[in-house]
């Protein structure tokens, strides 16, 4: 009976020695799991943040080389102080070259391989449905500066073929049916515009289309005399419109 006894404590001893092991290896194993889970992560937000460090670097590089530019250019093409010249010397453009100007001494992660657009600037008590001449005029110079500052700027306006008429020849549509739903933008410039005494007080920004995060952020003033000298063409939806006085 005691042999038997002394057998079977020793057959649970012996389980317990290979069970124990066993049970090491798996919960090392499941532990292994979760530090290569998290050694993963870790991996993608240090991957990320390289990404997010390259874009930053090449921004930095891009706002030096125009910043560059700017030095090397004559004094009276200088617009850093362009609200303090006479308005009559200039016109909207030169006003929103001082806002580029801003706008790059503050921007972040765009650079010459971030496709940009633009669309027209609205009142900011407005429903921001719909934008006057000045608005899109505003939006149009941006095109220009930024274009000039070395960014691909995409107009989503152009369509994918010429419509040929017997008013003229156009590839510009404001139809959103005739324009790609597809473009590789990654950020926008869009602006509110708010009526001050004596002018219009302008405020720009570039937002990313996924994070909707402002990168880049300028203000500025267009006096009276600018935006009264840009005149409405007269037409609504291509009718011309005549007073009947």
């Amino acid at each position: 009976m005691k042999i038997h006894k002394l057998s079977i404590l020793v057959g649970m001893a012996l389980s317990g020695c290979v069970a124990g092991p066993n049970e090491g290896y798996l919960t090392a194993d499941s532990n292994n799991d979760s530090v290569l889970f998290q050694e993963s992560g870790q991996a993608s937000i240090t991957e990320q943040k390289h990404a997010d460090m390259s874009q930053l670097e090449a921004s930095a590089k891009f706002q030096n080389q125009f910043k560059q530019q700017l030095n090397a250019q004559s004094s009276g093409n200088n617009y850093s102080n362009i609200n303090n010249v006479d308005p009559k010397n200039y016109n909207i453009n030169h006003y929103v070259r001082g806002m580029m100007q801003d706008l790059v001494s503050n921007l972040q992660y765009v650079n010459a391989e971030t496709p940009m657009a633009v669309t027209s600037f609205v009142f900011l008590d407005s429903n921001f449905e719909q934008a006057d001449i000045l608005g899109n005029q505003i939006a149009e110079s941006f095109i220009h500066e930024i274009h000039r500052f070395g960014i691909p700027v995409i107009d989503f306006k152009t369509t994918d073929y010429v419509r040929v008429t017997s008013s003229g020849d156009f590839v510009l549509s404001r139809d959103f049916l005739e324009l790609p739903s597809k473009l590789p933008v990654e950020y926008v410039l869009l602006g509110t515009m708010t009526k001050h005494q004596g002018g219009v007080l302008v405020n720009a920004r570039i937002v990313g289309i996924s994070s909707k995060a402002v990168v880049g952020s300028a203000q500025g003033f267009l006096p009276a005399s600018i935006t009264q000298s840009i005149n409405n063409s007269g037409q609504k939806d291509g009718i011309k419109l005549v007073s009947s006085q």
